[in-house]
């Protein structure tokens, strides 16, 4: 598995294909790049011509954690484009569902020389899916390190991944005081506040949303989904000059769905990510 230094971080990524439009495809939650459907969508978008880089972000998969940047999708916007340069795959189409949306929106709003398209999913949104976002990435961890210190952090159920994929990993938690870690906990926590004028996603102002320029195509959200708003994905396209809103190939009840399949038998909450690959590589085909 291929390892780059991004910035002092260990980033572990994958390249799948060959041809000429580079992807950078990112899964959401704190899922790795091996997490079911996100391998299977970079092999669909490979057979149809396309070059797909998928990666793990800081504190996901076989990465190292970090908990410096602005808010977590910063840190991993900028690790992301620092990755596309290091690697020499730029400029490329950025595109990713749940968590990745944001990070891929934030990658290409803060570095716009490494874009030349962006394509989103799931995108989170709405006061009910921020602030159950705000608990899942940052709750467990406060509240484990407010009262029991780093030992108990590194128990946690949402860390055991990096920390048997990077054994390093370990090192850094326990590296760490407490109070800076909840200190850097907080703020990243404070990002998922309920929507307020002047933006729509967090941690990203709407003026630097209306400011991208690449080909631009968001998947519209079901209107049955309590985390990724349909409401929230029409905004998000209405302020993208030139954003086209596309009918996912799924029905309105997928997250829902996807996630009874996972408490049921396991399956992945991606699994059937691959579905997107005819329309993504139809949107490449049309970038100039």
């Amino acid at each position: 598995m291929p390892v780059a230094n991004i910035n002092g971080l260990e980033i572990a990524y994958d390249v799948i294909g060959d041809g000429p439009q580079t992807w950078a495809l990112t899964p959401g939650g704190r899922f790795s790049k091996d997490y079911g459907g996100v391998r299977e969508l970079a092999a669909g978008l490979a057979a149809t011509g396309q070059r797909v880089l998928i990666w793990d972000r800081p504190n996901c998969g076989a990465s190292s954690v970090s908990f410096s940047g602005s808010t977590e999708s910063a840190l991993q916007a900028d690790t992301l484009a620092a990755l596309i340069r290091q690697l020499g795959l730029g400029p490329a189409v950025i595109a990713g569902g749940s968590g990745g949306s944001r990070v891929s929106l934030l990658t290409v709003a803060r570095n716009p020389d490494i874009a030349t398209g962006l394509a989103m999913w799931w995108i989170s949104g709405g006061v009910f899916g921020l602030m159950a976002l705000g608990w899942y990435y940052c709750g467990g961890s406060i509240d484990a390190a407010w009262k029991y210190g780093m030992n108990r952090v590194v128990e946690l159920p949402e860390w055991q991944e990096v920390l048997e994929r990077n054994p390093g990993n370990r090192d850094r938690f326990l590296a760490m005081d407490p109070q800076e870690f909840i200190a850097d906990m907080e703020r990243w926590m404070t990002a998922y506040a309920p929507p307020t004028a002047g933006q729509t996603i967090p941690g990203i102002p709407d003026a630097d949303i209306t400011a991208i320029s690449v080909p631009t195509i968001v998947f519209r959200s079901g209107a049955s989904d309590p985390a990724h708003p349909r409401a929230t994905s029409v905004a998000l396209a209405s302020l993208i000059p030139g954003a086209r809103l596309l009918e996912p190939p799924w029905g309105d009840r997928e997250w829902i769905e996807r996630g009874e399949e996972r408490d049921a038998r396991g399956e992945s909450l991606f699994a059937r990510w691959p579905l997107l690959a005819p329309q993504l590589a139809g949107f490449a085909h049309e970038i100039p």
